[in-house]
């Protein structure tokens, strides 16, 4: 089901509690001997490939490596599905819903395995999706694209600009710190997702100081807007840039066309025709002078910030009594240090063949919105 990115969520997580509660009678202790862990921890070996990292997979005789792996699979699917449904010819209120939902809980659960994390292992291999930097960075950009979801509503409905201006900027700290997260990691497995955070954040603060420039104009602080705007532009400008690295850059994942959205296209008639009102009214009735540093932007938005959905485990399995449990014999159980656990089994096992994952509609159509934003 986590190959379907068309399914509904109700239908995934139907079947993925099922999963999780027969699982955990061999995470957790269902008897008397000490210990919370089940006598069943060790006895099966589980592998799974890493988001970044390609088709060798991390093989661990461990059930909470299992737990844990497909918890991170789930959100890594209920991203793709906030993708399916925003990748719309065109989308409604309650899909814009759903795709803001889902990345919510995408970062709850990602947010929740970090401590079973390190119960699992005392250092994870850099870049491994065991690695606290890179769900973080799922974390943070969960957080991020939620928050343009926010954006795109409040433009879309003329709020004050202000509070968008306020949006944009924690919008463009967010994208920032998820790229601060992988920053330390091999360039060439995440050089380009840390390009990608990078020109989602300068792209923000130039939409933050945009409307900033905005809301001084309405203030009567004509030019400090001015500098506001000059701010936006130098902004844009770098994520133009960015963009054209960005696309050039190799690594994992699919290559967004960021600047050909109208999100990003419309960006730039907008800082134009704010800066040249601006100009216009400071010449003909302010006559401020234009300071030489930028106004500062407002460090938290007082309304809309997006926070994580708390995901929590299913109850344990009823088909877990205490019958069932005491009747697994574990005389023949292998041994996690066994030669067949070794590093080298694993490599002659070789990699895990791709998932066939089935495709998922992405509009190349202009969103009739006035925000045009559009989540990929």
């Amino acid at each position: 089901m986590f190959m379907d990115a068309n399914n509904g969520i109700t239908t995934v997580e139907t079947v993925l509690n099922s999963y999780i509660s027969l699982l955990l009678g061999f995470v957790k202790a269902l008897d008397d001997r000490g210990g919370d862990y089940s006598k069943l921890r060790h006895s099966l070996r589980f592998k799974w490939t890493q988001s970044m990292l390609g088709d060798t997979p991390i093989v661990q005789q461990d059930a909470i490596f299992e737990l844990i792996s497909i918890c991170q699979e789930y959100g890594i699917w209920l991203m793709k599905r906030a993708s399916a449904v925003a990748g719309k010819d065109e989308i409604k209120m309650e899909e814009a819903k759903e795709v803001h939902t889902c990345l919510r809980k995408a970062a709850g659960v990602f947010s929740n395995v970090i401590p079973e994390i390190d119960k699992l292992l005392d250092k994870p291999d850099p870049g491994t999706d065991l690695d606290s930097r890179v769900m973080n960075a799922y974390i943070q950009q969960c957080i991020a694209e939620a928050e343009e979801v926010t954006i795109a509503r409040a433009i879309e409905l003329k709020h004050n600009p202000a509070l968008i201006s306020g949006l944009a900027n924690e919008a463009s700290k967010t994208f920032l710190a998820a790229a601060s997260c992988v920053k330390a990691l091999d360039a060439s497995k995440f050089g380009k997702w840390m390009r990608y955070f990078q020109l989602k954040s300068v792209f923000y603060e130039s939409y933050a100081y945009c409307y900033l420039g905005e809301n001084l104009l309405s203030l009567d602080k004509c030019g400090e807007a001015i500098k506001a705007l000059q701010e936006a532009e130098k902004n844009l400008q770098m994520a133009q840039e960015l963009c054209k690295e960005y696309e050039k850059f190799k690594g994992p994942g699919k290559t967004a066309k960021l600047d050909q959205h109208l999100f990003f296209r419309s960006l730039s008639p907008l800082v134009k025709r704010i800066k040249e009102k601006c100009e216009r009214e400071n010449g003909m009735i302010y006559h401020q002078r234009i300071p030489s540093e930028a106004p500062v932007l407002e460090m938290k938005a007082t309304h809309g910030l997006v926070a994580p959905e708390n995901f929590e485990l299913p109850s344990i399995s009823q088909r877990w009594t205490p019958v069932a449990y005491s009747a697994f014999d574990l005389s023949k159980n292998l041994n996690p240090k066994d030669p067949a656990n070794s590093k080298a089994a694993q490599k002659a096992e070789g990699p895990l063949p791709p998932m066939n994952e089935k495709d998922v509609h992405q509009s190349a159509k202009d969103p009739k919105t006035s925000s045009g934003c559009l989540i990929q």
